[in-house]
């Protein structure tokens, strides 16, 4: 069944919203709901922000640990989310506490995940207020913080941090995509909507939707066992079972994120709304080691299951703004350690 002109329109502005940056309320799950328990800090869920400040100089604000296992060694301020607290109010605390001074988030950086259990949120952000913290007010939360202009020889917690201050010292100068920061937009579990897109050899779009009960974007709740990311897969081998194995599904990025966190395992979920692209898992080589010229074809993989839908994009701007941002993406990223 085709998608009418009036629900071909509705999906195309949710999806010029999701492209500026905005999201909307989780009203529905279409996959993985019964596989997922509500996200709920200190049980099933952690989350960690880290903040990236760089100081006129382009020092960045480094803590001394206080606690035992790293006593004295420097890592950027960071810790866990707290119950009741919203991502952007942990960073304020967390920066406050450890280095003693008041911030304000700029733009999220980067996600780290391990899955839906371990979720790190880092923010690029700037100085607002406050002193910097020395040893005579040392605490359990930290001993002193201080600039490091990333040269000098400093005792490192960890050297996953040096990763995060490149990302930082990179948008600073030179901003890769439009601030983000997180929506005050609540959510149970941790989903990932997915903007699954596929473009034909004649630069031709289509979006993968769910047809009930009106046309939608896919949402998927995450699995424990795989990356919050595998969503936009399940999406995709729900909908084409014979195909899928033959193309790869790759997330792109983030458009947006959604998070409240005030109401304790009511509202600690996140909604990740992510782009997402399907491609022909075409062999490089033929069966004689020559390398193997296969055109892109120019529609995508029958839908088989009726649960789903392709819906080509009209709209010529918004076409412009998938077929770029499918080629050169310019979003938020996403990382999984797994």
């Amino acid at each position: 069944m085709e998608v009418t002109a009036k629900e071909r329109q509705q999906v195309e502005e949710q999806v010029e919203q999701l492209l500026s940056g905005q999201g909307s309320e989780v009203t529905l799950c279409d996959l993985g709901l019964e596989l997922s328990k509500p996200a709920t800090l200190r049980k099933n869920v952690t989350y960690i922000v880290c903040g990236v400040i760089f100081n006129e100089q382009e020092e960045v604000l480094m803590v001394q640990e206080a606690k035992p296992d790293c006593y004295k060694q420097w890592y950027l301020p960071a810790g866990r989310v707290e119950v009741g607290e919203s991502l952007e109010e942990a960073l304020r605390r967390e920066v406050k506490e450890e280095a003693g001074f008041d911030c304000q988030p700029i733009t999220l950086l980067l996600i780290q995940e391990q899955g839906p259990q371990w979720i790190r949120f880092i923010f690029l952000a700037r100085i607002t207020g406050g002193s910097m913290k020395t040893l005579t007010a040392a605490d359990q939360e930290s001993l002193q913080a201080s600039w490091w202009d990333r040269q000098s020889s400093l005792s490192l917690r960890g050297r996953d941090i040096l990763r995060l201050i490149d990302y930082g010292l990179r948008y600073h100068r030179s901003p890769w995509h439009g601030a983000s920061l997180p929506l005050d937009l609540s959510c149970r579990h941790i989903v990932q909507r997915t903007l699954l897109l596929f473009v034909g050899a004649e630069k031709r779009v289509w979006i993968l939707l769910v047809q009930a009960p009106t046309p939608h974007l896919p949402t998927a709740a995450a699995l424990r066992t795989h990356a919050v990311t595998w969503a936009a897969n399940m999406a995709a081998q729900e909908a084409l079972p014979a195909s899928y194995y033959d193309h790869d599904v790759a997330t792109l990025g983030v458009l947006s994120l959604q998070h409240n966190g005030r109401q304790h395992g009511r509202t600690d979920g996140v909604c990740f709304n992510t782009l997402a692209a399907l491609t022909p898992d075409r062999p490089q080589r033929d069966e004689d080691g020559l390398a193997a010229e296969r055109p892109a074809p120019a529609t995508p993989p029958p839908v088989e299951n009726p649960r789903y839908v392709w819906m080509e994009v009209q709209a010529p701007a918004l076409k412009e703004e998938l077929l770029r941002q499918s080629q050169n993406p310019t979003l938020l990223p996403i990382q999984s350690l797994y």
